[in-house]
């Protein structure tokens, strides 16, 4: 009799697919929807995380550990940092060693699909650091455009992918019901380095429709003030469900937020949703303007072709970037007079869901926050093993 390892199990090859998810009855579900579980990517490298990434492995931590009590969560980590990690991390988070160029999960991470069968896809975006050679904010940038690929191996499902068409994660807000929401400066700006001059506004928004499932695209003018990704939608606007949003906002007048929040609430208090419902807005006021001190400027290793973090420069703070999950919001607080206020508005807004206030700093010295480095997996069910 033969020994078992000339048995093979006959799997299930995951696809690359060649249609549009519209067609195919898929669609990217609201982050307030049913999770299966969450992803994050382990930061390290020295030029953009200061003293060798370590506070910001402590507040990563924080922030898995915190997931892992309420859904599922997957850790990335290259090889090097895998047995820190590991020893860091609770024993309910799972690590898996793969490679990466940094850690913002959200931005390089697959978009997971579902359909109403229960079905689970994702798109596989084009990914070039937020700009390319253009405008980018570091090079190369191949390991992280192969992240999401990896993920839906892991995930067990097919994908979309798009050679031609850059996108992050953090760019785009859905309500599930058919509406898109996401910021011009970041989609429409030719200096981007993203998709224009090459594709018209009409040409992304058919786009971002056919493959997130919507008929309705939200075009807020522009992000959070100073915002290194060219102001990406999860920094100022965030739907808490159908039909209702929170806005970043200012009430000081002589504070460059003040106008760009005041454009984006005009323009929503304009607009209809896909199903033709208007808007709520609430104002979620940001803290007071956040300045790079000159010890945390110190501490990032300056190395030629990426953004170098200067004493005094302002960061683009803002409790919108928060994280939705099963039964919790994770939200980033700053040791600020508005953290408590942030609290309170999104403990009345998701009454059913714990708030779990985590001290961010740290990764917003990095150039985003804890929505920016979270990617959610919606409750789909994947291809089974024959």
């Amino acid at each position: 009799m033969k020994p078992n390892y000339y048995i093979r199990k006959k799997e299930v090859i995951m696809k690359r697919l060649d249609t549009k998810p519209i067609e195919d009855g898929y669609r990217m579900p609201g982050e307030f929807e049913k999770h299966k579980g969450t992803y994050m990517i382990w930061p390290e490298r020295p030029d953009n995380w200061r003293l060798g990434a370590k506070p910001a492995q402590k507040v990563f931590t924080e922030v898995a550990n915190t997931i892992a009590k309420y859904e599922p969560i997957t850790m990335v980590v290259s090889h090097a940092q895998y047995a820190n990690a590991r020893n860091m991390l609770d024993p309910a988070v799972r690590v898996v060693e793969m490679s990466n160029d940094d850690s913002w999960m959200r931005d390089c991470g697959a978009t997971f699909l579902v359909n109403d069968k229960g079905g689970l896809r994702a798109c596989d975006w084009a990914f070039n650091a937020w700009g390319g050679l253009v405008d980018g904010l570091y090079f190369p940038w191949d390991k992280d455009d192969a992240v999401a690929r990896k993920m839906c191996e892991l995930e067990g499902c097919d994908s979309y992918r798009l050679d031609d068409f850059i996108l992050e994660g953090g760019s785009i807000h859905v309500d599930g019901e058919g509406t898109c929401m996401t910021c011009a400066e970041t989609l429409l700006r030719e200096t981007s380095g993203r998709n224009v001059p090459n594709m018209t506004k009409e040409e992304i928004e058919k786009t971002l429709c056919d493959y997130l499932g919507c008929t309705k695209v939200l075009w807020i003018p522009e992000g959070i003030y100073n915002d290194e990704t060219n102001g990406h939608i999860d920094n100022i606007c965030n739907f808490v469900r159908p039909g209702e949003v929170v806005l970043a906002w200012t009430d000081d007048e002589k504070d460059p937020q003040y106008e760009i929040s005041k454009k984006a609430l005009e323009y929503l208090e304009s607009e209809t949703d896909a199903k033709g419902r208007k808007i709520k807005v609430h104002k979620m006021y940001t803290p007071t303007p956040i300045l790079i001190t000159k010890e945390e400027s110190e501490g990032v290793d300056a190395v030629d072709g990426t953004l170098p973090r200067q004493e005094g420069d302002r960061l683009a703070a803002s409790y919108v970037n928060y994280y939705t999950g099963n039964g919790f919001v994770a939200l980033p607080v700053f040791g600020d007079p508005n953290d408590q206020k942030a609290i309170d508005l999104l403990q009345s807004l998701y009454p059913d869901r714990v708030v779990e206030p985590i001290y961010a700093r740290e990764i917003l010295l990095g150039g985003g926050n804890i929505h920016c480095i979270t990617q959610q997996v919606p409750a789909g069910e994947p291809k089974q093993v024959i």
